[in-house]
Parts: C-alpha cells; sequence; structure tokens
C-alpha cells in the first residue's frame, strides 16, 4: 500500500534471485541494459530502488502482504555504470515513491541522475538539483489535462480503484503554485504553463510527454489494473505527422527551450 494506492500493486513478475543472479556474473542484468543501450544515448532505470530492494509477494497471498528482498546494491551500481560508459550513454534512477535516503546518496555518488517531478516536489523546478532528469509527470501519473480537470480522479473510481484525495489535491496545489495559473484557466494553458515552469530547473536533462503535448486526460498506464484500463493501447488524438504543426507542442518546446551560453548552470554540461 502507498500514498496513492491503498491496495498495493502486484505486477505478476517473477523477480531475479539476489543468489542466482550472482552464480550467473549477473549476465541476464548485463544483457538488458546492453539491449536497452544498444540504440539509445539514455536510460531511466524504472523503480531504481530494485537495484537495493525489492518487494516479493508470495503467490496467492496479494500486495498487502509481501516482503522486501534485499540486493547486491554495490555490485549492480557498477554494472551499470561500466555499461553506461561503454555505450557512453547518461542513466536516470526513478527514485520515486517509497525510497531510503541512502539511495539516493548512492546515485549520486555513481553520477546517477535522479528524478524529479513537478507532481511530488515541494521545491520549485529552480531548485531542482543538476544531477537530475525533471518532468512533470510520468506515464503511471495523471497528464496536466487530467489533473486539471479531475478525469483522472474520476476515473479511477469509474474502474473501482481507491484514489486519494489529499494526494490528488496536492498535486493540483503543487500545479498551482508553480506556475500562478487560475481554477478558471483552461487545460490546453495549464499544460503551457507547467512546461514553462519546468524549463526553468537547472536539471541535465528536461522531458515532456506526447500525452500533455496534445492535452490528453487519460493516463497512458494505470497501475494496479489488468483489465479495467486500456494499459499501452491509448491512440493519441492527432498522427504523428500534424504534432510538429499544433500550437501546444511549439509552446512546450518554447518553455523547454534553453540558453547554450557558456556558463550557464545546467545549461552547457551534463552528467559525467
Amino acid at each position: 500500500p502507498d500514498q496513492f494506492n491503498a491496495d498495493g500493486q502486484d505486477w505478476a513478475l517473477p523477480p531475479f534471485i539476489p543468489h542466482r543472479l550472482r552464480n550467473v556474473c549477473y549476465a541476464p542484468m548485463v544483457e538488458t541494459i546492453r539491449a536497452s543501450l544498444r540504440h539509445a544515448r539514455g536510460l531511466r532505470i524504472d523503480h531504481v530502488m530494485g537495484l537495493f530492494r525489492l518487494y516479493w509477494i508470495p503467490r496467492g497471498l496479494g500486495p498487502q502482504r509481501g516482503a522486501y528482498v534485499r540486493y547486491a546494491s554495490d555490485e549492480l551500481l557498477a554494472i551499470v555504470a561500466v555499461e553506461s560508459h561503454r555505450a557512453k550513454a547518461w542513466i536516470a534512477g526513478e527514485d520515486l515513491g517509497t525510497v531510503e535516503k541512502r539511495v539516493r546518496r548512492r546515485l549520486a555518488e555513481n553520477r546517477m541522475l535522479s528524478y524529479k517531478l513537478l507532481w511530488f516536489e515541494d521545491d520549485l523546478p529552480e531548485a531542482f538539483p543538476e544531477l537530475a532528469l525533471a518532468a512533470v509527470s510520468t506515464h503511471d501519473l495523471p497528464t496536466v489535462a487530467g489533473l486539471w480537470a479531475g478525469a483522472d480522479f474520476a476515473a479511477q473510481r469509474r474502474i473501482g480503484l481507491q484514489p486519494s484525495t489529499e494526494g490528488f489535491q496536492d498535486i493540483r496545489r503543487r500545479l498551482t503554485v508553480a506556475t500562478g495559473l487560475a481554477d478558471t484557466a483552461s487545460a490546453a494553458a495549464a499544460v503551457s504553463e507547467a512546461y514553462r515552469a519546468l524549463g526553468r530547473a537547472p536539471s541535465a536533462v528536461l522531458a515532456a510527454s506526447l500525452d500533455d503535448a496534445l492535452a490528453v486526460e487519460e493516463r497512458p498506464n494505470m497501475p494496479g489494473t489488468v483489465a479495467q484500463w486500456p494499459n499501452w493501447c491509448l491512440s493519441l488524438p492527432h498522427p504523428l505527422e500534424e504534432i510538429e504543426s499544433l500550437p501546444l507542442p511549439q509552446q512546450i518546446a518554447e518553455g523547454l527551450r534553453r540558453s547554450r551560453e557558456p556558463g550557464t548552470p545546467g545549461r552547457d554540461t551534463g552528467p559525467g
């Protein structure tokens, strides 16, 4: 159970068994990272806490009766660092939700980018760290339009989930504080101003989503669902060929545009 889902989550995925992973010299882990970086120069590791500990759920007991299993984090972090160096790629670790304090310290020591979201941070984007990948939301969280219109909260209740009213209000408050938006602002204005605020972050990498660029209210993925929500199956309202000419994507791009003048903190340098 967590702040946004009182029932907890069961992903139905078999975990790596720590001692067996070590016995094969971490080959499955190495192969996974190499495959991911074969055609990319950046990689976000989802739920980076999995390099440190993973929540295992015994078959048939449900997500509220699991337990944490520890992994050899120093060895796994070293593998990520080596593969990052070989691919000449930056790595970001999704350090959201239930994360031990030492984890963020270890990520920074390894020059792995943290992950900062407008939805979760009490600080304004100007105070985000440079060693970070910064975004407004993620594929697992409300889009700007879905949050602003209340459509995401209503959708969760409609399909039988138990969304947190307090959590929803906290996210909306952060958006209002960062943008200064009036309650009467349109969804498109909320999107544009959210990314204008994000553009003030000194973080090494900034990210935008196509869902926000098109003011989509539905999130791509609803954690904790299988048949209740069309996860990863929602079409965008415009074909890719039209997106470049639409006004909102251009406003987002302008909001995230950065100066390339030498000496501007975080703007002409990236992670090591």
